[in-house]
């Protein structure tokens, strides 16, 4: 992949070796953390009104942010500029503003671009404190991505999915859950979780939005390659073989030796390839509805 043909965003925040990384999320005034007391009880609201007890996290660290930690994000470092890794992920993230940016405004809508924070170790979110065990993620409440680069390394030699367009579809994955927010889909999942509809589980809603997800990155990657022509031979086949290896039925079937259909939250294998490559072949949004899909 001929990624040094992207234009480098200026949205990504480094704060890898700092433990309190991303922006103070769970963090209120005063600089003490949210005690344990308050955070069981907010689970326990949680569970009495069938709200998520990360998103009502996520509404009072949003609400508290500027009291809190007003400066935090804004007075970290972009990354070195001699570092590759992390010119890698500005690129990348440049391109998905450039072509969700041109979507956006085809479509009469102003797209809004993310943050990406880079963090290694932990990383303290809106949506709560997250380790690198957790994988990259991205969090509504501050409509940011979280990665920590060693994902990547994990990803090559644990899941057998090495390669940068391999690592672009990760980032592109994340970025497509926030089209997702500023499309209100993400809103719709909160209020149908409230409901008490289906979250997880083959053709739960979790694993709609994840494919989704997947089937928009398919569009970054279209209209990213119509524009740059920066895919070699081999780069459509890595981003496949990743998706192929983060499905629900295999990473199930490694860890615990058996496939568990009802704890689905991302979908399978072949359903993570198949979305993908739906946005891949033509580019367009429209065809990214896996909410309407009978067959996913």
């Amino acid at each position: 992949m001929l990624w040094k043909k992207g234009r480098r965003s200026d949205n990504v925040v480094d704060a890898r070796g700092d433990d309190s990384g991303g922006g103070g999320g769970m963090r209120f005034g005063g600089g003490k953390g949210l005690s344990l007391g308050a955070i069981l009880l907010i689970v326990g609201i949680g569970w009495i009104t069938g709200q998520d007890p990360l998103q009502i996290l996520g509404q009072l660290t949003g609400q508290m942010t500027e009291q809190s930690a007003p400066a935090s994000t804004q007075t970290r470092q972009a990354p070195p500029a001699n570092d590759q890794q992390a010119e890698f992920v500005r690129s990348i993230l440049g391109d998905t503003e450039d072509t969700w940016g041109a979507i956006f405004q085809q479509a009469g809508r102003q797209y809004k671009d993310p943050t990406l924070v880079l963090f290694s170790n932990r990383v303290n979110s809106a949506c709560g404190l997250a380790t690198s065990a957790t994988g990259p993620f991205y969090c509504p409440a501050d409509q940011k991505v979280y990665l920590d680069m060693a994902f990547f390394q994990e990803m090559a030699q644990r899941f057998k999915a090495a390669g940068d367009f391999a690592q672009a579809y990760v980032i592109a994955h994340e970025v497509g859950h926030h089209v997702q927010t500023l499309l209100g889909v993400s809103a719709k999942i909160q209020t149908a979780r409230q409901q008490g509809r289906q979250m997880q589980g083959d053709g739960g809603l979790l694993v709609r939005q994840e494919l989704q997800a997947d089937c928009l990155a398919g569009v970054w990657a279209y209209h990213a390659q119509k524009r740059l022509n920066w895919l070699e031979p081999g780069d459509v086949e890595e981003a496949l073989n990743a998706a192929n290896a983060i499905g629900d039925d295999r990473l199930q079937q490694q860890g615990q030796g058996r496939v568990v259909p009802d704890s689905f939250t991302h979908g399978t294998s072949a359903q993570r390839v198949r979305w993908f490559k739906t946005g891949f072949a033509q580019g367009q949004v429209g065809q990214c509805d896996t909410f309407a899909a009978k067959n996913l």
